[in-house]
C-alpha cells in the first residue's frame, strides 16, 4: 500500500505506474503472441475469428468494469481520509457485485453468441470458428476476469499496483506457453487458444485471492469465506453514482467497437484479418496513456480526500509529459517499421497475404499518428475520474464515438473504402479531447468528492 499524498508528484505517478505499465506489456505482449500464433499456424480465418470476438468480449465487461472505477475512486479517497472500514466494506460490496453480475453476464451473451456474430455481418466462413472460439472463453473466463478487475482495482485504491502484477504476468507466460503446446503440439486450432485463455485466467485469480487472504496485517481482506463479506446498498449505490458513468461510457467504445467491426466485415476476410492485426499493435501502443490514466486516477483520488488541490494540478502536467514523449517514441516506431510488425501476423504466401500486410500498415499509420491527442484526452480524464466525475466524460465519449466517428466511418468506407474507417477514429479522438480539455479548464469536476469522514 502507498500514501500518494506525500512526495514527488511525478516520481509518484510515474513510479506507481511502471508495475501496471509492465503488466499490460505482458498482456499486449500475450494478445500479439496469440495473434501471430493463430495467423502463422491456424489461418487467416481463424485471424478473423479471434478478432471478431474481441470487441464483444470488450463489452462483456465494459459495463462492470466501469463499477470497478467507482470502487476504486472510493477507495482511495477513503484510504486518503484514513477510515479504512469504508475501505474494507468498499471492497467486500464490489466483490460480491462482480460475482453476481459475472454469472448473469455468462448466461446472456453464451445464449446470444451467434445471433450476435450474425448481426455483426461476420463473413460466413469465418462464423463457425468465432463462435466456437467465443463460446468456450464466455463459459470459462467471466467470472475470474471479472474477479480479477475488481481485486486490482481496489489495490490500486490503496496504492497497491504491483501485486495484481505478478499474477497477471504469470498468467500470461502461462497462457503463451500452452498456446504453442495447444496448438502446435496437440493440433487443436482455435479451440487450443480459447482453452489456454480459460486455464490461465481461472489459475490467476484463485492463485490471487488465495495470496491475498494468507497475508497479515492487510486492510483488504479477500476472506476466502463469504459469510464474512459485507455488502453494504449505501456504498453500492455510491459506487454506482461514481462507476455507473464510467461503465456505461466504456461500454458505448465496446458497442462502438461492435460496430466498427460491423462496418469492416462486409470488406471481406483479409480485411478484417488486418484489422485484427492491426488492432493488436494499436493496444499495445496506446496502452502506457492508458496506464498512466489510471495511475493519476488513484493519485488525484488519494489527494482530494486529503484536500491536496495543488498537487492534481502539479500531477496532470507531470503525467502530459510523460505521456507525450512515450507517445511520440512509439508512433515513430510504428510509422517506420509497419510491413515488419504486419509481416509478424501472416504467413508469407499464404492466401490474402499482401493485402493483409498493406492494409494493417494503413490502418497504423494512420491511427497511430495521432496518439498525442488520444494520450492527452485520457489523461484529462484520469483526473475527473479520480475524483468522481465521470458523467461529463461519458457524454464527451457519446458525442465523440456515435455522433462523429461511426457516422463519419459509414460515410467514408462508402468513399474511401477501408482507409475511411481508420480515418473516423482520430476523428472522434479530436472532439473528445476538445470536450475534456473545456471540462477540465471549468474546474467543476472538483466538486465531486465524497464524504470521508469516519461513520
Amino acid at each position: 500500500m502507498k500514501d500518494l499524498t506525500q512526495g514527488k508528484e511525478g516520481k509518484q505517478i510515474i513510479l506507481f505506474a511502471i508495475p501496471m505499465i509492465v503488466g499490460n506489456i505482458f498482456q499486449q505482449l500475450y494478445n500479439i503472441v496469440d495473434s501471430i500464433v493463430v495467423g502463422k499456424f491456424i489461418s487467416s480465418v481463424a485471424l478473423a475469428a479471434v478478432g471478431a470476438s474481441f470487441p464483444i468480449l470488450f463489452t462483456l465487461s465494459a459495463l462492470v468494469a466501469g463499477i470497478t472505477i467507482g470502487g476504486s475512486v472510493l477507495v482511495a479517497q477513503y484510504y486518503g481520509a484514513k477510515n479504512f472500514h469504508k475501505v474494507k466494506v468498499t471492497s467486500d460490496t464490489l466483490q460480491i457485485f462482480l460475482m453476481v453480475s459475472s454469472l448473469v453476464l455468462t448466461i446472456i451473451f453464451f445464449i446470444f453468441s451467434k445471433p450476435i456474430f450474425k448481426m455483426l455481418s461476420i463473413p460466413e466462413e469465418v462464423l463457425p470458428e468465432a463462435v466456437r472460439y467465443f463460446d468456450i472463453v464466455i463459459l470459462t473466463t467471466t467470472l475470474p476476469s471479472f474477479m480479477l478487475f475488481g481485486i486490482a482495482a481496489i489495490l490500486r485504491g490503496v496504492g497497491n499496483s504491483l501485486t495484481p502484477i505478478y499474477f497477471t504476468v504469470g498468467s500470461i507466460v502461462l497462457n503463451m506457453v500452452l498456446d504453442l503446446l495447444f496448438v502446435l503440439g496437440l493440433g487443436w486450432g482455435i479451440v487450443g487458444v480459447a482453452w489456454a485463455t480459460a486455464i490461465s485466467s481461472i489459475l490467476a485469480w484463485l492463485a490471487l485471492w488465495y495470496h491475498l487472504n494468507k497475508r497479515e496485517n492487510n486492510i483488504i481482506r479477500f476472506n476466502l469465506n463469504w459469510k464474512k463479506w459485507e455488502f453494504d446498498w449505501e456504498n453500492f449505490k455510491l459506487s454506482l453514482k461514481i462507476g455507473l458513468p464510467s461503465g456505461v461510457q466504456q461500454t458505448l467504445v465496446g458497442l462502438g467497437n461492435m460496430a466498427l467491426l460491423g462496418i469492416v466485415s462486409p470488406f471481406g476476410v483479409a480485411t478484417l484479418a488486418a484489422y485484427t492485426a492491426a488492432g493488436r499493435v494499436d493496444m499495445f501502443v496506446s496502452m502506457p496513456a492508458m496506464n498512466l490514466a489510471a495511475a493519476l486516477s488513484s493519485f488525484v483520488g488519494q489527494n482530494l480526500g486529503a484536500e491536496r488541490f495543488d498537487r492534481i494540478r502539479n500531477g496532470l502536467w507531470a503525467t502530459l509529459k510523460y505521456s507525450t514523449a512515450i507517445c511520440i517514441g512509439l508512433t515513430l516506431m510504428v510509422v517506420f517499421f509497419g510491413d515488419q510488425i504486419m509481416n509478424l501476423f501472416v504467413e508469407s504466401g499464404s492466401p490474402h497475404y499482401e493485402e493483409i500486410i498493406n492494409t494493417g500498415k494503413e490502418y497504423l499509420v494512420i491511427v497511430t499518428s495521432f496518439y498525442i491527442v488520444f494520450s492527452t484526452m485520457f489523461v484529462i480524464n484520469g483526473v475527473t475520474r479520480g475524483a468522481g466525475a465521470t458523467f461529463v466524460p461519458m457524454l464527451i465519449t457519446t458525442l465523440s464515438l456515435w455522433i462523429i466517428r461511426i457516422p463519419l466511418a459509414y460515410l467514408l468506407s462508402d468513399i474511401m473504402g477501408p482507409q475511411g474507417i481508420w480515418w473516423s477514429i482520430p476523428a472522434g479522438w479530436t472532439i473528445g479531447c476538445a470536450g475534456s480539455i473545456l471540462y477540465y479548464n471549468s474546474g467543476l469536476w472538483k466538486k465531486h468528492r465524497v464524504k470521508t469522514a469516519s461513520s
